[in-house]
C-alpha cells in the first residue's frame, strides 16, 4: 500500500477485499464518509495503482487445486521462468519464494487428470530443474 493512503483508504481496501461488489453507499456508512468520498477514494486508488483490479473468487467445490514448488536451473533467470509458467493453462498464481525452491505455482483445474496435465506442463517448462507438488484437500478462509 502506498504511503499516501490513509486509514480510511485502508478500511475501504479491507472491505473490498472481502466483497468487491459491495456498494459504495454501504462502505460509506460503515466508515463514516459520504458515498461520493468513497467513490473518489476508490477511483484515486485505481488511478494510482494501489488497486489493480476487481475480481471474483470461485468456490472450491467444483475444482481441484495444487501447489507445485519449482526449483529453477541455476543458469536461468527466475523471473523469466515465472513468466513462462504464468502463461500455462491452469496456473492461477505464481509466487517467487526463498528456500529450497524458487517458485510456488498455484494450479487449479476441474479434475485431477487435468491437474496432472498442468503439473506435467510445469515440469516441461524450460528452466525448471525440479518440482514437488501437493494436492490441496481443503481451503479454510
Amino acid at each position: 500500500m502506498s504511503s499516501s493512503s490513509d486509514s480510511k483508504d485502508e478500511k475501504i481496501i479491507r472491505i473490498l477485499e472481502t466483497d468487491s461488489r459491495r456498494p459504495f453507499v454501504e462502505i460509506a456508512a460503515e466508515i463514516g464518509l459520504s458515498e461520493s468520498a468513497v467513490r473518489r477514494r476508490v477511483k484515486n486508488m485505481v488511478n494510482n495503482g494501489v488497486i489493480r483490479q476487481f475480481t471474483i473468487d470461485l468456490g472450491d467445490s467444483e475444482k481441484t487445486s495444487a501447489i507445485t514448488l519449482v526449483s529453477v536451473n541455476s543458469s536461468c533467470d527466475t523471473a523469466s521462468v515465472s513468466s513462462k509458467l504464468m502463461k500455462l493453462s491452469g496456473v492461477r498464481v505464481i509466487y517467487e519464494i526463498t528456500g529450497q525452491y524458487d517458485v510456488a505455482v498455484i494450479l487449479s483445474a476441474p479434475t485431477i487428470s487435468e491437474i496432472n496435465k498442468c503439473i506435467d506442463d510445469v515440469r516441461k517448462t524450460d528452466g525448471v530443474h525440479d518440482t514437488n507438488t501437493v494436492i490441496i484437500l481443503r481451503t479454510l478462509r
